[in-house]
C-alpha cells in the first residue's frame, strides 16, 4: 500500500470519529498543508446522515475557506521562501504566472478540482493576491465543489459514491477549465469592446 494510501487510511480514523468538528478540521488544514482531501470524509458523513449532507457541506466549506485565509498568512509572512521549501521551484513558477494572467479565476479553479489547493493559498499571500478575492473565490469554489458533492450524496445515496470516486475529479477539472475558458473569452471580447467605443470616441470628440 502506498505512503498517501495509508495516509487517506489513518485521516478516516483520526478525523471520522469527531463527526463534524473533525470533518471543519480537515477541510482547514487541507487548505494550508495537508494533502488528502475532505471530500473523503464529508462523504463518510453524508452516508451515515443523508438528511444533513447539506449542513456537512456547508461546515466542509467554512473549513476550507477559513484555512484558506490561514494558508493566505502563511504565505504573507513567509514570502517566496516558504513556498521554495514546500513545492518544487517549477510549480511555483507556474502558479505565479497563472496569478498574473488570470487572477481570480486561477483560484476558482483550483477550489473547485482536484488540483492541490493549499499551492494556490499560500502563494496567494506570497504574490500579494487581494484577501478578499482569495475569499470570495474560495466560498464560490470550495462552495460549489462540496455542495455538489453533498446533494448527490443526499439524492442518491451510496449509489452515486463509485461514480464520484471515479469521475468526479476528472469532471470537476473539465468543468473548471470550461469556465477559464468561457470568462476568457468573455473578457477578451469585453476588452476588444472598451478599445472600439474609446477609438470610437477619440474620433467623433
Amino acid at each position: 500500500m502506498s505512503l498517501f494510501a495509508n495516509l487517506v487510511d489513518w485521516t478516516k480514523i483520526t478525523f471520522a470519529p469527531l463527526g463534524s468538528f473533525g470533518l471543519f478540521a480537515l477541510a482547514f488544514i487541507e487548505s494550508s498543508f495537508f494533502p488528502v482531501p475532505p471530500d473523503i470524509l464529508l462523504i463518510i458523513l453524508c452516508l451515515n446522515d443523508p438528511g444533513n449532507a447539506l449542513l456537512y457541506s456547508l461546515i466542509c466549506t467554512l473549513g476550507s475557506v477559513l484555512g484558506a485565509i490561514f494558508g493566505y498568512s502563511i504565505g504573507y509572512v513567509g514570502g517566496k521562501a516558504v513556498l521554495d521549501k514546500l513545492f518544487k521551484k517549477e510549480k511555483v513558477e507556474k502558479v505565479h504566472k497563472l496569478f498574473e494572467k488570470y487572477g481570480f479565476m486561477t483560484i476558482f479553479v483550483a477550489a473547485f478540482t482536484p488540483i492541490p489547493y493549499k499551492v494556490f493559498t499560500i502563494a496567494a499571500g506570497v504574490f500579494y493576491i487581494k484577501l478578499k478575492t482569495l475569499i470570495f473565490s474560495s466560498v464560490i469554489g470550495r462552495g460549489l465543489r462540496f455542495f455538489l458533492v453533498g446533494s448527490l450524496i443526499m439524492l442518491f445515496g451510496n449509489n452515486i459514491v463509485s461514480f464520484i470516486d471515479e469521475y468526479f475529479n476528472i469532471l470537476s477539472l473539465a468543468a473548471g477549465i470550461i469556465i477559464v475558458i468561457v470568462a476568457y473569452v468573455y473578457l477578451r471580447k469585453r476588452s476588444l469592446k472598451d478599445v472600439k467605443n474609446k477609438q470610437y470616441e477619440d474620433y467623433y470628440y
